[in-house]
């Protein structure tokens, strides 16, 4: 029983780890802040694999959301190793949620606080991308600690009551 608790514990720790191999951050050239309506916001997007090594040959793209109007605009490569740019527009005032697909992974866009389009005054700054949630692997842990706990206890009971020789 306590090999298969074990074996069910590493599973679950193993298999996301598994995945977890496979991401990157984004930083962005410039913020929105600022940004007129109307007016390109042309942002360089860098990707790097693990935050450290360019990728090349992807497809990243900036998504903008107010309401229920959603915008993509498609980056482009540059000269530079993992650097691409988009020319991104707002078309109207208001509150707008950004978001970068890195092309990457499929399903996992970063994402940046809400700006303000305004006329002339600036928009609120955005805060840099922090890189992938890695809280998953708390309950992995957690799991793997408990099995380990389950497999050291009773031995650890018996060698206390075990009788000593004289």
């Amino acid at each position: 029983m306590r090999r298969l608790l074990l074996a069910i514990g590493l599973l679950l720790v193993i298999a996301p780890a598994a995945h977890a191999g496979g991401w990157a951050t984004v930083g962005l050239s410039s913020t929105p802040a600022g940004t007129a309506p109307g007016a390109p916001w042309d942002v360089n997007i860098t990707v790097l694999q693990h935050g450290v090594t360019p990728l090349d040959d992807l497809k990243p793209a900036v998504t903008i959301a107010s309401g229920e109007a959603t915008k993509t605009f498609a980056a482009t490569p540059t000269s530079k190793p993992g650097e691409y740019r988009a020319r991104v527009v707002f078309p109207t005032a208001g509150r707008w949620t950004y978001e970068i697909d890195d092309g990457f992974i499929s399903g996992q866009p970063h994402t940046y606080p809400a700006v303000e389009i305004q006329g002339t005054a600036p928009a609120a700054a955005a805060t840099a991308d922090t890189g992938p949630n890695l809280l998953w692997l708390i309950p992995g842990i957690a799991l793997l600690l408990a099995a380990a706990a389950i497999l050291v206890l009773p031995r650890t009971r018996a060698r206390q009551h075990k009788p000593q020789a004289a």
